[in-house]
This record gives C-alpha cells, sequence and structure tokens, in this order.
C-alpha cells in the first residue's frame, strides 16, 4: 500500500516528534492514502512543500486501532488525544477533522457545544483520511521511496 506524508522538506526517514499542538491521534508520524490531501499539508504554510511517498508494509502483530468512519468512538477518541491524552497504540487509522471538522470537535472538548450539535454539524461533511505512527516499532513499516515539490496553485 502506497501512503503520503506532506511537509515543508523530504522526510527520508519519518520520526515521532512532539508538536506544541496536540493532533487528532495525539503526537505521531502522520500520513494519508490521498496525494491531494498530503499536498496541502506541504503547503498549508508557504505553498511550496514536498509529497513524501512511502510502501507501508502492514504488521499485524502491532498494535493498531482503526476507524472505519466517525462515530462516538471517534469523537471521544479525539477529544482524548486533543486534550492532551496519550495512547498504547503503535498505529491509529481512520478519518481525519478536516479544517471545518477540527473547528466542530474544538468546540466540543472546550464544551462550547454539545454531542448533539457536534453530530448535527458534521453529518454532512465527507471525512479525509490518516493513518498515525506512535512508535518506533510501528515506523519500521514505512519504506521511502521518492519526495517531490509541490505548489499550491492558488
Amino acid at each position: 500500500m502506497i501512503l503520503y506524508h506532506g511537509s515543508k522538506v523530504i522526510v527520508e526517514s519519518p520520526e515521532i516528534r512532539i508538536q506544541k499542538y496536540n493532533k487528532d491521534f495525539y503526537f505521531g508520524f502522520y500520513c494519508t492514502l490521498y496525494p491531494q490531501q498530503a499536498i496541502r499539508w506541504a503547503t498549508r504554510f508557504n505553498g511550496v512543500g514536498y509529497l513524501n511517498e512511502y510502501e507501508y508494509l502492514p504488521d499485524e502483530t502491532l498494535n493498531i486501532k482503526r476507524f472505519s468512519e466517525m462515530s462516538e468512538e471517534w469523537l471521544d477518541f479525539i477529544a482524548a488525544c486533543r486534550s492532551g491524552n496519550s495512547h498504547s497504540y503503535d498505529i491509529v487509522e481512520g478519518p481525519m477533522a478536516n479544517d471545518t471538522i477540527f473547528n466542530y470537535v474544538q468546540n466540543f472538548v472546550d464544551g462550547k457545544i454539545s454531542r448533539e450539535a457536534f453530530w448535527a454539524l458534521a453529518k454532512f461533511k465527507k471525512p479525509t483520511h490518516q493513518i498515525s505512527f506512535h512508535t518506533a516499532r510501528a515506523l519500521t513499516t514505512l519504506n521511502f521511496l521518492k519526495a517531490e515539490e509541490v505548489r499550491n496553485e492558488k
């Protein structure tokens, strides 16, 4: 399976870095099945970045959590991760809270909207895809293939 990672640099050796803000599935190395989504990640800051491509060789001995769709469990998991709570999974895969959904999730986490209001707002939004790698062992399932410079043509 081919996965993509958008970045401002070429990433031949993926790493897990602690960032300023907690992400959907906590700290990890994030990829997607969709190159266009990775290009948006790569170009979000200054319009130029790199689309990194990896071969992913699944290892079912790893502790993997998969969310096939946005669900109550998915919402609770993201709310916990964004609140700074870690988890014990090597890999987490599922829908991404895109820019619009991100705001709804944050409002839910902050107590500004109810769970019911979140689902009413999110109902018509198409989720995206993300797979995050949270341990050194998980990162060994990725083999760097290539990278190419990409530009935001807006």
